[in-house]
């Protein structure tokens, strides 16, 4: 159903409305978080047992008290933490994030002290397009020529930095831009900006706030014949937000959801006239509450209208959940089958009009053949062609770290072995068409457009956060998959008709290489402190001759892409002297993070949603002067 926002509705519909709560607490200084303040007797009982663990997905409390009160409100009444608020009084709601949000007073003047100059706050479309979707093209290949980065290879061996903005209230940046001609359109979602900045000196020159934190990576194009060219992006309440890309003005806002449960995580891809949205699910995290009736939410893609935001179409990876008849330990009913839901940015097949999604593993029983699946879809109608799964019968949440709703182990491997990373549509060698998607297994797969597995190359163990996680990127002949898991932890390019490795730069020494091959893992707690950063997580990026990665630690590494010749390192775990004034630092760089455009290389740094280094820092860096 397509809605137009009221301002002053958004504000009365707002987080605190949802439990009947006042938003004070958003407002006023928020008290440190100490012994003797009482949100911490909740956070220890209601928190402590996941955030306090490092062994776990979740983000520690130093790096959650770096968020605003507004941030952790949402993530407990409409993000994926709502099942475990929901289990508290509003008394200890407002407690508990008074105690975790020690951020205090909100302060958005660092807007104004970051405003760009008259001369410099035109927004002008009718430049390059640079990056416009997180895939760089509809393929999703990840690949700019020197013209469209406006960096050459050479280039990449001596940059400096250009300029940083930090952003306040913030622990994690996850989001691609989009940059046309000299302006980056920015998600600033912790901080709740919308933000159009300028490439070359990082000043803002427009600001939208949004009454809910983003959730997905920008897309850009124009709304139907005629249309204003606009930003596309997802909330956290599952709304797709269109944007006037030259005022910054929203044009419309739709539901981009099929189930008001499910939630947006992969970047919408505007194609033609329609807006194609993956839609994913929180029910691997709700799991999580004993009294959670486990699970009902499964994965979609849905297809809207440019022009208006309407409805064109949904397509579903499995039918609705119904009671199984079982009940969990503490007497919640259970409820299947679940999950497969959609985390990637949809790829586009633009000759064949097809549009390929990875799935994740289902939530609960029965086991479905779509899941840990890529999927192959008609762009037009939206009817399923294929699926191809890779791993059957994984039954996967995050009650198995401890819970009555972990899936009966009778008919599941256990494995959480999404496709979580875009698909890539490439030509081998004989110019067919293959798709190559790398999987949470630590799998990278060469697909035929009918579904058939052509070639299959394991360069991991996997895990349910290694493997390959965010993405791949393609120059035309090789394929760069970044590996997450200690075993395998780096870069490897495979060849892409084959499937056969090029060449690989491994990360971390010969301990964590061996970590988990030799009896380590979760029980020995000093080799996974010690490991558990070591890794590439982020969807790389090829420019020109050379392929970009980040590291969980925070390094962007930058590699010959024929050879992989180390060419330059980057720390970016650091402190940044911003020009807006915030204090910044970088940290481990993951999600949708590496990006470029207009003569600079962009890094987001900083994400610490399973407990990697939190960072607060957009840098920019550009070539050094020959002089």
């Amino acid at each position: 159903m397509r809605t137009r926002w009221s301002w002053t509705a958004v504000a009365v519909r707002g987080l605190g409305a949802l439990l009947g709560l006042s938003l004070a607490w958003a407002q006023a200084p928020a008290p440190a978080a100490s012994q003797a303040h009482p949100g911490r007797a909740v956070y220890e009982q209601s928190c402590a047992a996941c955030h306090d663990n490092p062994q776990t997905r979740s983000p520690t409390l130093a790096a959650m008290q770096a968020l605003g009160a507004d941030a952790v409100a949402a993530s407990l009444t409409i993000g994926k933490m709502r099942e475990q608020g929901a289990l508290l009084t509003p008394a200890d709601l407002q407690a508990v994030v008074d105690y975790i949000s020690s951020g205090g007073k909100r302060d958005d003047s660092w807007i104004a002290r970051a405003a760009c100059p008259d001369e410099r706050k035109a927004v002008d479309l009718s430049g390059p397009e640079s990056w416009t979707r997180y895939g760089v093209d509809y393929a999703g290949s990840r690949r700019m020529d020197a013209r469209q980065a406006g960096l050459a290879t050479d280039d990449l061996g001596r940059l400096e930095v250009a300029w940083a903005l930090g952003l306040p209230q913030t622990n994690a940046l996850r989001s691609a831009p989009v940059i046309v001609g000299s302006t980056l359109f920015y998600s600033a979602s912790q901080a709740g900006y919308l933000l159009a900045l300028d490439t070359q000196t990082g000043c803002i020159k427009w600001s939208l706030k949004t009454p809910r934190p983003m959730r997905t990576s920008l897309t850009y194009g124009q709304l139907g014949r005629g249309g204003p060219k606009a930003l596309i992006v997802g909330d956290l309440a599952g709304q797709i937000l269109a944007v006037d890309a030259q005022t910054g003005k929203l044009i419309w806002s739709a539901e981009g959801r099929h189930d008001p449960e499910s939630i947006l995580t992969g970047a919408p891809v505007l194609w033609r006239d329609r807006i194609i949205v993956p839609v994913s699910a929180a029910d691997v995290a709700r799991a999580g509450n004993p009294k959670f009736s486990c699970c009902k939410v499964h994965g979609a893609v849905v297809a809207l209208n440019a022009k208006d935001g309407s409805r064109l179409w949904v397509a579903h990876t499995m039918p609705d959940a119904k009671p199984t008849g079982g009940r969990n330990a503490a007497g919640a009913e259970l409820w299947g089958p679940s999950g497969a839901a959609v985390w990637s940015s949809p790829t586009i097949n633009e000759r064949r009009r097809i549009v390929y999604l990875g799935t994740g593993q289902n939530t609960s029983h029965p086991a479905t053949r779509t899941s840990d699946a890529i999927w192959s879809l008609d762009a037009i109608k939206g009817t399923t062609r294929w699926f191809f799964q890779a791993t059957a019968h994984d039954v996967w949440n995050t009650a198995c770290n401890a819970g009555p709703n972990c899936p009966a182990a009778v008919g599941s491997v256990r494995k959480d072995f999404d496709f979580g990373a875009q698909a890539i549509v490439a030509r081998d060698a004989k110019g067919k068409d293959i798709i190559l998607a790398g999987q949470k297994s630590g799998d990278v797969w060469g697909l035929s457009p009918e579904g058939g597995e052509v070639w299959r190359r394991n360069l991991s163990p996997g895990s349910p956060l290694g493997g390959v996680r965010w993405g791949l990127a393609s120059d035309g002949v090789r394929v760069f998959a970044p590996i997450a898991d200690p075993v395998g932890a780096g870069l490897h390019a495979l060849d892409i008709s084959t499937g056969e490795v090029v060449w690989r730069r491994l990360l971390g020494d010969d301990a964590c290489r061996r970590f988990g091959q030799d009896g380590g893992g979760p029980r020995d707690r000093a080799a996974f402190l010690k490991c558990r950063h070591v890794g590439m997580s982020a969807a790389p990026l090829v420019v020109d001759g050379a392929v970009i990665a980040g590291t969980l630690d925070g390094k962007l590494m930058i590699f010959d892409a024929q050879d992989g010749r180390q060419i330059a390192t980057l720390d970016t775990a650091r402190p940044f002297e911003t020009v807006n004034g915030v204090e910044a630092k970088g940290g481990s760089i993951d999600a949708h993070s590496i990006f470029a455009g207009d003569g600079l290389l962009f890094v987001g740094s900083g994400y610490a949603q399973f407990g990697a280094p939190a960072g607060n820092v957009l840098v920019a860096y550009r070539p050094k002067s020959a002089n």
